[in-house]
């Protein structure tokens, strides 16, 4: 361990290791501490280093860079800042290892995250399925405190650039901020770097009504199709608007033929809250027609398996292609329920009672369907109106003449201009 006056020739012309030593450490007398280590295996450089002990007492090296990247008085000044520091009670080497302590995120997804929210969080495995197929890859062998905000904001403009959809984009997004949040609470990361990413915009509001044709080409499919079993799930989702799952899921000691409603489980529900639905009597002619009850827990069997329906994917595919909507999806039986409650003349009150929305803004996607009602109902005034009128003309002839006879003259030129500027309203 020579002790030498560094100077930036030396560094430039005799960094060399001697022979038979794997490495060796020229030491600065003018600042001592201060030191460049030179291996055999990399003959004419080497690396500045400052020694220093911790406040345990212990001998310490932090790396400060290699000679070929900083120059003799840039490796001063920095020894000269961590002197500073360390004097002030920091411990570069300790925060070193404490850096290298923290999890990766593979590891605190797998080991931490995913059995927390398994029995807590019935699409669990969409998470993990994410995970799987792309924060993996992106993300899995950083530790938690080396992700930042931009290569997330990286990763999701990637996967926009890859053509998924932007409502996928921000589920691996949110996915991510809600697992770091969570590693926030567990004191094992300080700051959550998915905080303020932007999200892509969505627009999920996709609603496929069928109209008076396709509804009676739809129901006819329903009542012909050799696969009854799967119509009359169809038919059940179409007469209440309840969703797949909770229809799958219900037991028949759900129902109360007696009240005529169809009781949900909160843990069937989406929304986590127990929900009554009003039973009508097509949705009651369903149930008479199944032959489960007393033999089966469930309402709708497999009879193949002797357990309730699983995936009807399959089986409504072939039926809507059959009737000749292939674009009707099975949730739109939900979205066209509502919108039979609302042109009926039912408020978005009754609707989202009906349809368990624990928010209203989530009913107002049907609004337009109460504002054509409302349209319908004024022109149903405009009618009237123009009814009136008509009969109106024709009396005319009838009336004595004089100021009475041209005062309804003059009435009847002007009523015609007024009411064409109503319908253009109206059209509006």
């Amino acid at each position: 361990m020579p002790i030498i006056k560094l100077t930036q020739s030396f560094i430039n012309n005799d960094l060399h290791c001697p022979a038979g030593k794997s490495r060796i450490e020229f030491c600065c007398t003018d600042q001592p501490g201060l030191y460049v280590e030179v291996r055999s295996t990399s003959q004419g450089q080497g690396t500045f280093y400052w020694r220093y002990k911790d406040n345990t007492g212990k001998t310490c090296h932090q790396k400060i860079g290699r000679t070929s990247d900083i120059t003799l008085a840039d490796a001063r000044k920095q020894a000269k800042t961590l002197k500073a520091e360390i004097s002030l009670g920091a411990d570069p080497r300790g925060e070193h290892k404490r850096q290298k302590q923290v999890l990766t995120y593979a590891d605190f997804f797998v080991d931490f995250y995913l059995p927390h929210i398994t029995p807590r969080k019935r699409s669990w495995y969409s998470d993990e399925s994410l995970y799987r197929n792309r924060l993996k890859a992106a993300f899995g062998d950083k530790r938690l405190n080396q992700i930042t905000r931009q290569q997330i904001q990286s990763f999701h403009t990637g996967l926009l650039n890859e053509g998924l959809a932007p409502a996928t984009c921000n589920h691996h997004v949110k996915l991510l901020k809600h697992s770091l949040n969570m590693a926030i609470d567990w004191e094992m990361l300080d700051v959550n770097p998915a905080v303020r990413v932007p999200l892509a915009a969505e627009n999920n509001n996709i609603e496929r009504y069928m109209d008076s044709v396709e509804l009676n080409r739809f129901l006819t499919v329903l009542r012909t199709d050799e696969n009854q079993a799967i119509c009359r799930i169809a038919f059940f989702l179409l007469c209440t608007g309840c969703r797949l799952n909770e229809v799958l899921s219900a037991k028949w000691s759900d129902v109360d033929l007696f009240k005529r409603i169809f009781v949900i489980r909160a843990s069937n529900s989406k929304s986590k809250k127990l929900r009554a639905v009003p039973l009508n009597e097509s949705a009651l002619e369903v149930l008479s027609q199944l032959d489960t009850n007393g033999e089966f827990e469930y309402l709708f069997v497999n009879k193949k398996t002797g357990k309730p329906f699983v995936n009807v994917a399959k089986v409504f595919g072939r039926l809507r292609i059959k009737a000749g909507l292939p674009h009707l999806r099975i949730h739109d039986l939900r979205h066209q329920h509502a919108s039979l409650l609302i042109n009926n003349g039912n408020s978005l009150f009754i609707v989202q009672q009906i349809l368990g929305h624990s928010d209203p803004k989530v009913t107002q996607r049907y609004a337009h369907l109460s504002s054509k009602t409302l349209q319908d109902a004024s022109n149903s005034a405009s009618q009237i109106i123009q009814g009136a009128m008509r009969g109106s003309v024709i009396e005319v002839p009838e009336l004595p003449s004089g100021v009475i006879q041209g005062e309804v003259v003059d009435v009847i030129d002007v009523v015609p201009v007024a009411l064409q500027a109503a319908e253009v309203r109206l059209a509006a």
